[in-house]
């Protein structure tokens, strides 16, 4: 206020005064200058202004409070869209959402079909503690509620809360809480869980507004990592199609096994096995492959199909999602940790009339994700594809053993024709010039035509085997029996020689292969058990009419064992047919089976 002029007020009264110019005073009318200089104002006026200025400030504050909870909210929704993996963006949600409300725990759980949390990621508790707590909650109690009523609920007091049950030992001591849903397309995917805000406030409508928004945020972000899992795994299950189709179409040993093996791998499975229905109808399958199973399923397990998901999915022809497989599945259909399994029939158009329609299982442990539908779906359309491989490959097979067999005809009907013809004229020949010659060129003639008979019979014996018979088109004897030879040789330790003689895949039936293969199979068994043997011979041959197995090995001999049960059975078996059996020990140590039955 300048010397010339100032304004008093007193006492709510006001008085203006004026320089030596002239001024105006309404309560005393005179001129000059005022006694004070300056402005003051009373102490109730002062008041209201400082509670003003307070009140001011403190808005202020919250505006600046506010514009950081704001940019907070910004930061913790460019954390979790940093990164496209699930798993990963579970934890920057979580991670996010403590940071934004300054929250000591927090955790995120996804919620599976049976309405229990499938999994649980949990920030803020340090390992050590996570162990002795055990195992992660499962959705109970006070979350269980919030997966029931899925809605925003702040909890001033966990333990005094009517849902709460507890916490187990160990756990670290926990008060307030905060919980909401994450939405995903309108569908509820799991709930967001905070607790113990560092200052020790409890959670407030602010709090639970923030978080809605980050739930929001964090909804839309799990949609699109969805999106992006799925685009990989579509990719994965094209690829893993195009390998199959491809060593199919090249052929392979064991077309089942790789079957599995690629199709446990697509679908990030602990279990594979595939199974074979009977082609007869008989409502029994037999299990050809199993890979990740404890224990190990028993070769050439038996199912039946009247009352198992296989025969289920052989007669619908359609596949199958189970959500509950040790309600409905059988035990050998499942381990006993599956906690979902698909079932995949390979079946195409043409594939009911195979000879064996194969089913595909795969079963995933429990505390991994549960199969989708998106996993059925991409299942099923690689397993049809496998299926016209398979047909494809049959028939290709099919198309290449009639050319074969086309052509071994062609020679067994040369060598009848001619071959034999002119040996045979030659032996005629040979016997009429031995009637002329000395008593010793006529023996030696007839040793040469001796010869030349024994020539003869083998020469048919070779036009036998070129002929397709009944065992040539359901696969070669021989070819099952190396295969018996070869799957022994872990138990054994080696692998035992195999020899052949006469037209084995010729004469010997489908009724007689089954014999015939049990009784290798069991011979082989009892060396891996009892003969502690270096090697073995595998000797299978025609001659007299008699099919004849010869098994002999060089170890330990019979010994004093009183268990005889599959000597027995082999006895038995040979018996049956009309054959014989003898069990007997080398000179030179070992032991050596001779199983001949009539043909």
């Amino acid at each position: 206020m300048s010397e010339r002029s100032s304004d008093t007020v007193r006492g709510g009264a006001s008085t203006f005064v004026s320089g030596p110019g002239g001024g105006l005073n309404p309560d005393a009318g005179s001129v000059g200058p005022g006694p004070e200089a300056g402005l003051t104002f009373p102490a109730v006026a002062r008041l209201e202004l400082d509670e003003l200025l307070s009140q001011l400030v403190e808005r202020a504050q919250d505006v600046l409070s506010t514009q950081g909870r704001l940019r907070g909210l910004l930061t913790a929704t460019r954390m979790i869209t940093t990164d496209l993996r699930l798993p990963v963006l579970l934890r920057l949600i979580v991670e996010a959402a403590c940071e934004l409300l300054n929250a000591r725990y927090g955790a995120v759980g996804v919620i599976a079909p049976d309405r229990t949390l499938e999994e649980f990621i949990l920030v803020g508790m340090d390992p050590d503690a996570q162990e002795r707590i055990g195992h992660l909650p499962t959705g109970h109690g006070l979350l269980g509620a919030l997966i029931n009523d899925p809605r925003p609920r702040r909890v001033d007091d966990i333990a005094r809360d009517p849902d709460a049950v507890g916490f187990p030992p160990g756990h670290p001591s926990m008060r307030t809480f905060l919980g909401v849903p994450v939405l995903v397309r309108g569908e509820v995917f799991g709930n967001l869980y905070l607790t113990d805000r560092r200052d020790g406030t409890p959670f407030t409508a602010e709090d639970e507004e923030l978080v809605l928004a980050l739930a929001a945020q964090a909804g839309v972000a799990i949609e699109n990592a969805r999106l992006f899992q799925e685009s990989q795994q579509r990719h994965q299950w094209m690829s893993t199609t195009a390998e199959l189709t491809r060593l199919l179409a090249t052929g392979t040993d064991d077309p089942l096994e790789i079957i599995a093996g690629r199709l446990r791998a697509a679908a990030t499975a602990q279990y594979a096995a595939v199974i074979l229905a009977d082609p007869d109808g008989g409502g029994v399958g037999r299990i050809a492959v199993a890979l990740g199973t404890d224990p190990p399923v028993p070769a050439d397990a038996r199912i039946n199909l009247d009352v198992s998901l296989v025969g289920r999915a052989v007669a619908e022809r359609r596949p199958i999602l189970v959500d509950n497989p040790q309600l409905d599945a059988t035990t050998l259909e499942r381990t006993e940790r599956t906690a979902s399994l698909l079932v995949l029939p390979l079946t195409g158009d043409r594939a009911s009339r195979a000879e064996r329609p194969a089913v595909v299982l795969l079963g995933r442990d429990r505390g991994m994700p549960a199969f989708t539908e998106f996993d059925l779906e991409m299942a099923a359309t690689c397993a049809g594809h496998v299926a016209v491989a398979l047909e494809l490959a049959r028939a290709r097979s099919e198309r290449e053993r009639l050319l074969v067999a086309e052509d071994r005809g062609r020679i067994a009907r040369d060598l009848h024709d001619h071959v034999i013809q002119r040996i045979f004229a030659v032996a005629l020949g040979l016997q009429d010039l031995a009637q002329y010659e000395s008593p010793a060129n006529a023996d030696r003639l007839g040793g040469y035509v001796e010869d030349i008979d024994a020539t003869i019979k083998d020469i048919r014996r070779t036009i036998f085997e070129l002929r397709p018979g009944p065992a040539a088109a359901r696969g070669r004897v021989r070819d099952v029996i190396g295969k018996i030879v070869r799957d022994a040789r872990p138990g054994l330790g080696f692998t035992p020689t195999v020899r052949f003689a006469g037209p084995v895949d010729a004469v010997v039936d489908d009724a007689l292969a089954d014999h015939l293969c049990a009784v290798v199979r069991e011979a082989l068994s009892n060396v891996a058990r009892h003969a502690r043997a270096g090697a073995a011979e595998v000797s299978v041959g025609i001659a007299d009419d008699e099919l004849i197995v010869e098994v002999a090995d060089d170890g330990v001999g019979l010994g004093g064992s009183s268990r005889r049960s599959g000597v027995d059975n082999l006895r038995t078996r040979a018996e049956s047919l009309g054959g014989t059996f003898l069990l007997t020990s080398l000179p030179g140590g070992g032991t050596q089976l001779r199983w001949a039955v009539p043909f």
